[in-house]
């Protein structure tokens, strides 16, 4: 084979270290973003910490975060800007104004008796500890009781001998999250061990005293023990109390397939009557253990506000949320053009990735701001109406609208919340399949489900309504769905089947 050489030309795509950086920013939630901000701050020493609301209006350096936090009408240009930022010096930063305090100018010497909190107040905004630093809100909150906290401290108050207290700690540690026993009693009697070992009338006799404590219904072994622990600890005096213990000691069968003529004729009650003990046992705890906190609560950083102001909805960035940067102006100075040392290579590489990272904060910035003011846009329905008139749209949509491609709609949509007069929703929610109407027009599946939910919410609780008749009930609304689909939503949320949902009323 004989070898040549030839010219070839050709055009591809290559992904520069900067594109590469704002698509990994673009895809980062609050959180995320927070903790690489922390680590380029350590990395970069030209970047560096706005504190001060007067540096950012006129330091070039400042975040990004001012350029775009300012609020966007949704039928217009954004407003509510306070004007441009000056131009920026070949350094690429400008000189900073004069700070003053909220009470005025700061004096040039404090007497030498007083203290600072003495002339300013030193409290708003946060809380200080016992030495002087300031403490996080989050801090503040005391660590979550669990469910093996609580009984554990209801064993120490409980008088046991050793052997009975180690029983009783296997027993708990035994216990799910639910409330359960979920090991048998020989299979904690064989994990005790010992000498003597511990016998089986021994173990049974430490479980009822801790099925004693609280909350009613723990350690129980299955739900009819648990629902009969839940009746027995009643007053005696509770009306219907006999006749409930009764229904789930002999009849939870018939209760839980919902016959209640055969129930009735069983336990020789007339309808009211069978009525006001099913209220009883209604009343109780399937999961007992579920009414502790199985974790802590998560708290949720919107990135974006939408407001309602005289008829037109606003859309801004939440300025806390985004990073508050400026290059060092000192470092900055330090740079030499016609330098090549090994010193000031480092600081033009360290200047440049500064502003990098910074145009990449901005460009998120700015992207997310336009996709969530096209989502309000088109969701406008959602915010005056509720899901029900949610309307159907999907990522070509948006990016349609906004000439992007659509995996950057995804990357700007995903772990983003939006806050909203009608909550905290992440941007994903705003997204759904449609299904075809009598009109041509679609309709979203968030809004099915909102229709699912209002017509079993009114149903006839003798009388459910089956998946086939809300899928005939949807029909005459104009929108054509299986029952299959139906089925798939209502399980989707939460909703038993028309079965499980009869009552007596």
């Amino acid at each position: 084979m004989k070898q040549s050489l030839q010219l070839r030309l050709g055009q591809h795509l290559t992904m520069t270290p900067q594109l590469q950086q704002a698509i990994r920013l673009l895809q980062l939630s609050t959180l995320e973003l927070q903790a690489e901000v922390e680590q380029v701050l350590e990395s970069n020493l030209m970047l560096e910490r706005a504190e001060d609301e007067g540096e950012s209006g006129a330091d070039a350096g400042a975040s990004p975060a001012e350029a775009s936090a300012g609020s966007a009408e949704t039928a217009g240009p954004a407003e509510g800007g306070e004007g441009s930022a000056e131009e920026p010096d070949d350094d690429g930063f400008t000189q900073e104004p004069d700070l003053t305090m909220e009470g005025g100018d700061i004096p040039e010497e404090l007497p030498v008796d007083s203290a600072w909190e003495d002339v300013y107040d030193g409290t708003a905004g946060h809380t200080g500890s016992a030495d002087g630093e300031a403490v996080e809100f989050d801090q503040l909150r005391g660590r979550e009781v669990t469910l093996r906290d609580h009984l554990q401290w209801q064993l120490l108050l409980t008088p046991l001998s050793e052997t009975d207290r180690a029983v009783a700690t296997a027993i708990i540690d035994a216990i799910d999250e639910d409330g359960y026993l979920r090991a048998s009693l020989e299979e904690i009697r064989d994990s005790m061990g010992g000498e003597p070992p511990v016998g089986l009338d021994e173990v049974e006799a430490v479980l009822h005293r801790v099925q004693a404590f609280d909350p009613p219904g723990i350690a129980a072994r299955d739900l009819r023990e648990c629902l009969l622990i839940q009746l027995r600890q009643l007053d005696p005096r509770t009306c219907w109390r006999a006749e409930a213990i009764d229904l789930v000691s002999d009849h939870l069968a018939l209760l839980a397939s919902r016959d209640f003529a055969q129930l009735s004729r069983r336990m020789r009650l007339d309808r009211a009557a069978l009525q006001e003990v099913l209220r009883l046992v209604q009343g109780l705890s399937p999961r007992p253990g579920g009414k502790l906190p199985a974790s802590e609560p998560e708290f949720i950083i919107p990135d974006v506000f939408v407001r309602k102001h005289k008829g037109t909805w606003l859309v801004e960035l939440n300025a806390d949320a985004l990073p508050r940067l400026r290059i060092n102006p000192y470092y900055a100075s330090l740079v030499r053009r016609a330098d090549t040392s090994a010193d000031n290579t480092t600081l033009k590489a360290h200047l440049q990735e500064a502003r990098w990272f910074m145009k990449s904060l901005q460009s998120r910035s700015e992207t997310l701001l336009r996709v969530a003011s096209t989502i309000v846009e088109r969701q406008r329905g959602f915010l005056e109406h509720g899901d029900e008139a949610m309307k159907p749209m999907v990522l070509h949509d948006v990016a349609e609208v906004l000439g992007m491609h659509e995996s950057t709609i995804s990357r700007v949509t995903t772990r983003k919340y939006m806050h909203t007069p009608r909550g905290i929703f992440e941007l994903k929610y705003f997204f759904s399949s449609h299904l075809p109407t009598d009109s041509g027009s679609g309709c979203s599946s968030t809004a099915i489900r909102a229709l699912i939910r209002r017509l079993v919410a009114a149903e006839n609780p003798q009388k459910p309504l089956s998946d086939n008749r809300i899928a005939s009930l949807l029909s005459k609304e104009g929108i054509q769905v299986a029952r299959r689909t139906v089925a798939k939503y209502r399980e989707g949320m939460a909703i038993p089947p028309s079965s499980e949902r009869k009552r007596l009323a």
